[in-house]
């Protein structure tokens, strides 16, 4: 199975992932935690390139470079493990692209880009995602005492076009992804989730 989880950074994804992870290993499920960019030797190289602010990247080469650090983790994490019966939990997947790299960047539509995913990942999409919805600037304001990378430096404009994506790809696509107040208590997130997914295990 695998698990996604979306949303800007300070939306609390980390949190819940952690509180998700404990859950399932004490319901004796194996469990994997993988992060976007990231996860594999390569992914993560390519993670230090996307985030260092000396570099300046195009939108597309920004698109292109996410997706190879994606397709090089399902290759060598994620499909293996799930063919081991692993439950997958992966921070940031294919819809990232479509909110960052399709509303942020508007590198390509994301009808473009969702047949494009499906290539990079060889037609994998998550069982489900979690979508934790909060404004970006209160989201930011939770670690504003954190240096900014190259994409949190994009401005305010660019993280309201990417939380509108995200929107967006909440409503069109509501039987996966399922919309959370990010801004409500963490324990009561956490239940939302599990109620949720113990259904679907």
């Amino acid at each position: 199975m695998l698990i996604s989880f979306e949303g800007v950074d300070g939306s609390g994804k980390s949190t819940q992932i952690e509180l998700l992870r404990e859950r399932l290993t004490d319901a004796g499920r194996d469990v994997v935690v993988v992060r976007e960019p990231g996860g594999t030797r390569l992914s993560e190289q390519i993670r230090d390139i996307l985030l260092d602010t000396d570099n300046s990247i195009a939108p597309f080469t920004e698109l292109l470079l996410f997706s190879a650090a994606r397709a090089q983790l399902v290759v060598d994490v994620v499909r293996p493990r799930m063919a081991e019966g692993y439950v997958v939990i992966c921070d940031r997947f294919t819809d990232s692209t479509l909110a960052y790299q399709g509303g942020g960047r508007a590198a390509a539509s994301l009808e473009w880009l969702r047949e494009f995913n499906l290539r990079v990942t060889d037609g994998l999409v998550p069982d489900r995602t979690y979508y934790l919805a909060i404004d970006p600037e209160e989201a930011r304001s939770r670690y504003a005492d954190v240096d900014d990378d190259r994409m949190e430096a994009a401005g305010r404009s660019f993280f309201d076009r990417v939380a509108d994506a995200y929107e967006r790809v909440a409503s069109e696509e509501p039987d996966r992804v399922v919309r959370l107040n990010a801004r409500a208590r963490r324990a009561a997130i956490h239940d939302e989730i599990w109620k949720d997914l113990a259904r679907n295990l």
